[in-house]
């Protein structure tokens, strides 16, 4: 019988220790692999460029883990929240809007959540009308509901608080385009108009309104009826130096539009003798005086365009019978009697008759 040698027992264990060690290599590879891969590999399956990741105010890590997984979005949702709990982004939940792209990785997604990186949302308001409108307009894009922006809007000492009353308070959003963050609470929305406000009205429009013998809530207030009288922006100046003769002379401004605000029929399209005789406020045919508060929310050019009016003898406009939506401004109430007659046979004609 013969025996093996010490060598060749040593160079099995060498063999086997250098197997063993290659298994290991291989299974520590792997592991690394699949672990860059849980973390820096694509993981997000989108058709389009990019969606977006809503979480609400107040919500909770299984919050999230529902919202993401019901929208089918992760290839593997296993890797994305194992490595959610390795980044501790359970104890980072943070509301917001948050963005989200094709072929994103799971630790940029998690880096975003749990960083608060939220996508801005552009909140555009305009053609505004009434508080509902407004409040509803407010929250469209915004997880601030709009009952309680209404509820805000009707609010005395929010008013108050802010320089104004119930009737003015619309005047603080001024239409345009802003850009929000999605969980922006009601209170917040206040607070960032009322610096709009503010930054709105420079030093330089503050003088105009001041020159002009109006206060700034008053300038927006006569801007919101010039911004329902008329569509041309040539002509907005002139009209607001006929309403400010009117003012500066104690005549009843004698504004359709604010009749139609009083009566809260905006499909009335001909002002006729017995809207006229509606009791409200808000009628500038039986009030001397600006009605109490704005008939809609007018932008910037108008209430620029009332700051910079014309001066001028006019006390009187009609809108001009070709209907070419510009107007006919007269000096005399005989001028301007005409005028209306002429426009007010075109309504007959085309058979416009409310």
């Amino acid at each position: 019988m013969v025996k093996k040698s010490s060598k060749s027992k040593i160079f099995n264990t060498k063999q086997i220790l250098a197997f063993v060690a290659l298994i290991a290599i291989a299974v520590g590879l792997t592991v690394l692999y699949l672990g860059y891969s849980a973390v820096f590999k694509p993981n997000i399956n989108l058709e389009e460029e990019h969606t977006h990741i809503y979480i609400p105010t107040g919500s909770t890590y299984d919050d999230v883990k529902r919202i993401i997984t019901e929208m089918e979005i992760l290839r593997n949702p296993e890797t994305f929240f194992w490595l959610a709990r390795q980044k501790n982004y359970p104890n980072l939940v943070r509301a917001g809007r948050y963005r989200v792209e094709r072929g994103m990785s799971n630790n940029r997604l998690v880096n975003i959540l749990r960083g608060g990186r939220q996508a801005p949302v552009r909140v555009t308001f305009n053609n505004i009308r009434t508080k509902p409108q407004l409040a509803g307009a407010l929250s469209r894009n915004l997880e601030a509901d709009s009952l309680q922006i209404l509820e805000m809007l009707n609010n005395a000492e929010i008013a108050a608080n802010f320089g104004f009353d119930l009737f003015t308070i619309n005047l603080m959003f001024i239409p345009n385009t802003y850009e929000f963050f999605w969980n922006t609470s009601a209170e917040q929305l206040f607070e960032r108009m009322h610096v709009e406000y503010q930054r709105f009205w420079t030093e330089e429009r503050t003088n105009k309104a001041i020159q002009s013998g109006l206060t700034p809530i008053e300038i927006g207030i006569l801007a919101s009826i010039i911004r329902l009288e008329t569509r041309k922006r040539d002509e907005m100046p002139r009209m607001a130096g006929v309403y400010i003769n009117r003012l500066r002379r104690n005549i009843p401004l004698q504004a359709d539009p604010t009749v139609v605000f009083a009566i809260g029929d905006f499909s009335i399209r001909r002002v006729l003798r017995r809207h006229l005789a509606f009791e409200s406020p808000f009628n500038t045919y039986l009030n001397t005086g600006l009605p109490p508060g704005p008939i809609s929310l007018p932008e910037p050019y108008v209430i620029d365009a009332v700051l910079n009016y014309e001066q001028h003898n006019y006390l009187f406009f009609a809108a001009h019978y070709d209907f070419s939506g510009y107007h006919i401004f007269a000096r005399t109430y005989a001028e301007h009697r005409e005028n209306a007659r002429r426009y007010h046979r075109e309504l007959n004609a085309r058979n416009i008759m409310r």
